[in-house]
């Protein structure tokens, strides 16, 4: 016997907010501030190079290597320009940490429709809910500018933990932290690998979220896909009965 739901975790980007414009828009709008004319499809696919690369070297944030997000970050930026042909080290600087900073707070997020009211639904019933998200240390911030923060009891992200998902390590410390069964918690999330198999496999209640509904996948259920965060009560009122 299942126990009843006690806790939703949540993943955060992709899943309740967005980036409010494509990175190589906003990468193109602060290049002009400082009078670089680049065109955003070319910075856009520099940034996602640069973005495997960092990726692959430093994982997480580089915490093994003793960076930090800050670090990272702005490291990454300066590569995606380089790749443009910007060359002066003073610039590459500025356009990085103004970026940086750019992503601190609410401006550039977008929080899907659905967010909100999903989230008060989840309050409304008596559930506890909680952030578990390869983020950085900005997450607090950013959730707090957009309105989102109260909604939470804790916020694990992977900078702050130094392990990131789908490391099931992860999962597990947030279920130390519900201090619930694993059967008594829904996990919603959009990475089929990081959110859908990661907490199914340790015995949470993982839903995929495929807002495009582009995510093939044969072996989630059609019980286990959300199309829209406005499916989830009902999911929860069947999970009850």
């Amino acid at each position: 016997m299942r126990g009843p739901v006690r806790w939703v975790l949540w993943d955060v980007k992709d899943t309740l907010l967005k980036v409010r414009r494509s990175v190589g828009e906003q990468y193109c709008s602060e290049a002009e501030r400082a009078g670089l004319k680049l065109p955003p499809a070319q910075v856009e696919t520099a940034f996602r190079q640069a973005y495997r690369q960092q990726s692959r070297l430093f994982p997480n944030y580089g915490r093994a290597q003793g960076m930090n997000s800050q670090m990272w970050w702005t490291g990454l930026v300066r590569d995606t320009f380089a790749q443009c042909g910007v060359d002066d080290p003073a610039l590459l600087d500025r356009l990085a940490n103004n970026l940086y900073y750019n992503f601190c707070g609410p401006e550039n997020w977008e929080v899907f429709p659905d967010s909100n009211s999903t989230l008060k639904f989840c309050t409304a019933l008596g559930l506890k809910q909680g952030v578990v998200s390869n983020f950085d240390k900005r997450l607090e911030g950013i959730l707090r500018g957009c309105g989102l923060l109260t909604h939470f009891s804790f916020l694990l992200t992977s900078e702050e933990f130094g392990v990131a998902k789908p490391d099931p390590v992860f999962f597990t410390q947030a279920l130390m932290q519900c201090g619930v069964p694993a059967s008594c918690v829904v996990h919603v999330g959009d990475h089929y690998v990081n959110d859908y198999l990661t907490s199914r496999s340790l015995g949470i209640r993982g839903y995929l979220l495929d807002r495009q509904n582009c995510q093939g996948h044969l072996d989630v259920p059609p019980q286990h896909r959300l199309q829209s965060l406005d499916e989830l009560p009902g999911r929860l009122k069947q999970d009850a009965d």
